[in-house]
């Protein structure tokens, strides 16, 4: 028996980035020849609190989602119920998947029709799940401690200029891992797209410190 995963691997990698460039618009933002211990411990101070609020952000904006996912779902389901003949049957043909419904007969939507009028009356509105209680935490975790790698070197490292080398070092390998997997994903070359996710996510930051994010 196989558990259902409670983030698809696009939504992980997609969570990690968004920590990423967050974290890496307080570090890019500092300035090696001039900043000192207080203005390092005031980054790292920043960064993390930045991090904690998004991450929290981005889990509560994930619950939305789900539950308006879940909301239409339970609309379309009563509109297919409730529903005869070709109306029925665009409404349900609407709601499958186009490849799906494109190599579906007439027969084969009324029959599908069918078995769903068959099934229990559905919940009278939408609720979440502990599945998406746990998306929401891992949401959170991941915008939230994708900042440590690339902060850690500021808090063992001594010397401002290494520490921001190696920092920067770490979040392009962290980067070009994102969009190494990201490629596998959508069966594209992993090699180009790790690439192109760290040249993306320079300019990002380059874009966001420019705006005074």
């Amino acid at each position: 028996m196989t558990s259902k995963r409670v983030l698809e691997p696009s939504e992980r990698i997609a969570e990690v980035l968004f920590g990423l460039i967050m974290v890496l618009t307080f570090t890019g933002s500092l300035s090696v020849a001039e900043a000192g211990r207080d203005d390092v411990h005031a980054m790292l101070v920043g960064a993390l609190g930045c991090n904690l609020a998004w991450g929290i952000i981005d889990a509560i904006q994930y619950l939305m989602g789900t539950l308006a996912g879940r909301g239409k779902s339970l609309i379309t389901l009563r509109a297919v119920r409730g529903a005869a003949g070709d109306e029925g049957r665009r409404l349900l043909a609407a709601a499958l998947p186009s490849p799906v419904a494109a190599v579906m007969t007439s027969g084969e939507i009324d029959d599908l029709g069918t078995r769903l009028r068959r099934l229990p009356e559905p919940e009278p509105a939408p609720r979440l799940t502990k599945e998406n209680w746990l998306g929401a935490l891992a949401v959170f975790l991941l915008v939230f401690l994708s900042t440590f790698p690339v902060a850690i070197p500021f808090i063992f490292v001594p010397h401002t200029q290494a520490a921001m080398r190696i920092s920067n070092l770490i979040a392009c390998l962290m980067l070009f891992a994102a969009g190494f997997a990201y490629g596998r994903i959508v069966g594209r070359s992993p090699w180009l797209f790790g690439i192109v996710m760290v040249a993306l996510g320079a300019a990002l930051v380059a874009i966001t410190i420019a705006l005074g994010g």
